[in-house]
């Protein structure tokens, strides 16, 4: 079986693909390698063609049309996944299993480290999962799961190549994979290159009622020079990404090694900073006039990424007496970013050095229940350093430990877990002290098969998630607004409080599916109501020009309903032709009546394809209403409808594959402003563009 990237992965042609949807992947972020049929807990997963046409170069873009999914965006080198509304420190970017460790977490403008275009399959846990993966996740799981440490023994050399242009910024990828191995020898080999230029958007980059806003508040001061026409000026950027990796398979399991090492140098969006020090005035317009020039641009924002990381890897079957399996994983992640300010100085030194060890072993069934056990544990040293450094150095340590059970009885199957984590966040700052956590998360959940094609799920979940360091302890050295250090890449002052509790989620989700042949439909409704809810508001102030924001505690409720269907629609002209309806609405309300800042609007899409063995031509239309609850001090998005067109052609080449896609998208050249980032008044996203690449594997 060829391994190369999402095209390897495809469990079959889109032509089979639209005459059968059968469930059968096996989750690796779950416990007990259940299928998705098995689980309660809301899951999407992305393989095979589906992964291959999603995937883009952020996470958060990659995932973000999908039901429940949305992306927070900072510029096309920044990509953060939300899901149902959440995001930031309240969803755990896994890859394979364990913490991305970057410092996506601590700001919407720092870059998650993990390659979509690298992945063999991406699953997403919609909803609290703290019970198997801790604190952070009590929005949301995504895992990206790729081969970089082999789990199978492989017989000689697989891979392929990739190539591909994007015109929305002159996006330049290559990727490269290979796969090979002898015997009880396996072995892993990836690279990525990849550089691009601005963003091309429909017109002005702020929002024209922002931009005549600040022409009357600042006077000559803030004028047309303010914004740019046609792109967003400096948000260009490169990335490489090298991997590799071995493993030794044995009769009981095997032992593997990775070591993965990522550069990445992306621009931050013009608008978000032009209110930041006086080198941002004038100047900013006379270098824009050049603005492929991005990476240099004075009064620009860059960020430098580099990351080394080691994985190893320990599976095994019958490890104990009673016991099926063990796997254990052990992850150290050595990440650092530099915020560079537009003359070349450094503003900011981020760094996070990260241990983590992860232990998971499934037992035989006892009395009818089968389950598992784990430990978790994590160490971590996070620092900024500079200048303009508003989070102090802090050590943090967080330990867990869990227990999850399953139960069958005829058409039934129950699941319930327990966990237990301790948490430990110590500053350096002066003025505040270490504080520890304990925090309790428990969930249950029931699958009822009422017919070979329906089935019934719910699930319960009960989370508590410690504050993250950035909400504890932003900006508390500052003993008043004269000292409060701004956050040059946002423009925005930042506010922790290092007395913030532990908040509390109980969410109840409630799923139909209904599958027969080639049609599936999943349709969920979920309710989650949070008790002290950790959320940075806009307070209305500002100091130096600059917002004030604020991170305060107040109850919150969201709800919402997603909506997933399939159908196979039968042949025209030698095709088969396929049909997917989706559709998703959240809202979020704080207990004082405001609205949860940032929330995704309401969306309804559809996809049509029609499909050969060797060629596919699909077209997507996506409607997102305005935004018209934004929450306080800030400003609603308008609605709009994005359309895009594709095709694909395979070309069989002995036992290697060659195909070339091609995608249009935003085919209206919409303006759109997305109510999940935080900086949809200075940088839309893309205007109409064109995808094109080949792909080959062997």
């Amino acid at each position: 079986m060829k391994r190369f990237m999402p095209i390897a992965l495809a469990v079959a042609s889109a032509n089979a693909a639209a005459q059968s949807l059968p469930i059968e992947h096996v989750l690796v972020t779950a416990p007990l390698s259940k299928q998705e049929a098995e689980t309660a807990l809301p899951v999407t997963v992305l393989t095979g063609d589906d992964l291959r046409r999603s995937a883009r170069s952020t996470i958060g873009d990659t995932l973000g049309d999908m039901p429940g999914l949305a992306n927070a965006s900072f510029g096309p080198g920044v990509g953060q996944p939300v899901i149902r509304g959440q995001q930031g420190p309240r969803v755990t970017v896994l890859q394979n299993g364990t913490s991305s460790a970057d410092a996506s977490a601590v700001s919407a403008d720092h870059a998650v480290s993990v390659e979509p275009l690298l992945a063999d399959s991406i699953e997403v846990l919609r909803g609290p999962a703290t019970l198997l993966y801790g604190a952070g996740a009590i929005g949301g799981v995504v895992n990206v799961i790729d081969n970089r440490v082999p789990r199978t023994r492989i017989d000689g050399v697989e891979g392929g190549v990739e190539l591909r242009h994007d015109g929305a910024s002159d996006m330049d990828t290559s990727v490269l994979r290979l796969d090979g191995g002898s015997g009880d020898f396996a072995f892993h080999l990836d690279a990525l290159y990849r550089d691009w230029n601005d963003l091309s958007i429909p017109g002005l980059a702020a929002r024209e009622g922002d931009h005549d806003h600040d022409d009357e508040h600042d006077g000559e001061e803030h004028g047309e020079e303010e914004t740019t026409d046609g792109y967003v000026g400096n948000t260009g950027g490169r990335t490489r990404n090298v991997s590799a990796g071995a493993s030794y398979h044995f009769d009981r399991g095997l032992v593997g090694l990775a070591v993965a090492r990522l550069e990445n140098r992306y621009g931050i969006p013009a608008g978000a900073h032009e209110h930041h020090g006086d080198e941002h005035g004038e100047e900013d317009h006379e270098e824009h006039e050049e603005h492929e020039e991005h990476e240099e641009e004075e009064g620009g924002i860059t960020l430098d990424v580099e990351q080394t990381r080691y994985d190893l890897v320990l599976e095994l079957a019958e490890p104990l007496p009673g016991f099926e399996s063990l796997r254990g994983t052990v992850t150290y992640t050595d990440y650092q970013h530099a915020e560079i300010e537009g003359n070349g100085e450094v503003g900011t030194l981020y760094s996070n050095e990260t241990w983590e060890t992860r232990v998971e072993m499934v037992h035989g069934e006892i009395g009818g229940l089968r389950g598992a056990l784990g430990l978790q544990a994590r160490s971590g040293e996070f620092s900024a350093l500079g200048e303009e450094a508003f989070i102090p150095v802090t050590d943090s340590t967080d330990v867990g430990v869990f227990l999850v059970e399953d139960y069958r009885a005829g058409d039934w199957l129950f699941e319930a877990g327990l966990r237990v984590d301790r948490d430990e966040r110590d500053p350096a700052a002066q003025s505040s002290g270490a504080r520890d956590f304990t925090a309790f998360s428990a969930s249950g959940s029931a699958i009822f098969n009422a017919s070979p094609d329906w089935q019934l799920r719910l699930y319960l979940a009960r989370s508590e998630r410690a504050p993250s360091i950035e909400e504890l302890f932003s900006n508390v050295d500052g003993t008043g607004p004269e000292n409060w250090v701004a956050h040059a890449a946002t423009a925005a002052i930042e506010l922790g409080d290092p007395d913030l509790d532990t908040e509390v989620s109980n969410n109840v989700d409630l799923s139909l599916h209904w599958h027969n042949g080639n049609k599936d439909l999943e349709f969920t409704v979920f309710h989650n109501d949070f008790s002290d809810y950790i959320t940075l508001m806009n307070t209305g102030a500002e100091v130096d020009e600059l917002p004030v924001l604020a991170y305060v505690q107040e109850d919150a409720t969201f709800y919402g309903v997603e909506v997933n269907a399939q159908f196979g629609l039968g042949t025209f002209v030698g095709g088969e032709v396929g049909l997917a309806v989706f559709g998703d609405m959240i809202r979020g309300e704080l207990d004082n009546g405001d609205d949860v800042p940032r929330l995704p609007p309401h969306r309804i899409g559809g996809r049509l394809s029609w499909s050969t063995d060797v060629l596919e031509v699909w077209t997507r239309v996506q409607d997102a209403a305005s935004q018209n609850r934004p929450g306080a001090n800030e400003e609603a998005t308008a609605g709009y409808t994005r359309w895009d067109l594709g095709a694909d052609y395979r070309l069989a080449l002995g036992d290697s594959e060659l195909t070339l896609f091609l995608a249009a998208r935003n085919l209206g050249d919409e303006e759109i402003r997305l109510s999940t980032s935080f900086l949809r008044d200075v940088s839309p996203e893309a205007g109409r563009s064109v995808e094109a690449g080949v792909r080959y594997s062997f």
